[in-house]
């Protein structure tokens, strides 16, 4: 049978749509660029800061943190084709002034970039 229907053919009809709360929100794709944020609502009436543009990591080496400009992406896990366009996603590698460095955090979902220093 065709996927959707029921055995007698007839079509299986959904009982609502989905509310504001459960629908997708809109992709965001954190750039190497100038800082740019925007602040977002969010439910419950709280506020989420997300990124647009990075050019700043807060990097974690040795104990140590310190802010660093983010030169380029090197090499995304997930998708081969971000790191060309220089897109700053989770598990991205990235150049640093003190070497390569792999983002902790999820930049599209917050308003900045968070990474370790890879040997």
């Amino acid at each position: 049978m065709k996927i959707g229907r029921k055995i007698s053919g007839g079509k299986y009809k959904k009982a609502r749509k989905k509310k504001k709360f459960e629908r997708k929100g809109q992709e965001r794709k954190v750039k190497v660029g100038e800082t740019k944020t925007k602040i977002m609502g969010v439910r419950g009436g709280n506020e989420k800061t997300v990124s647009l543009l990075q050019n700043k990591i807060n990097l974690i080496s040795k104990g140590k943190a310190s802010v660093v400009e983010i030169k380029r992406v090197l090499e995304t896990p997930s998708n081969r084709f971000l790191a060309r366009q220089n897109i700053l996603t989770k598990g991205a590698i990235v150049e640093t002034d003190l070497g390569k460095a792999k983002i902790t955090n999820r930049p599209s979902q917050e308003g900045n970039v968070q990474g370790i220093l890879v040997e």
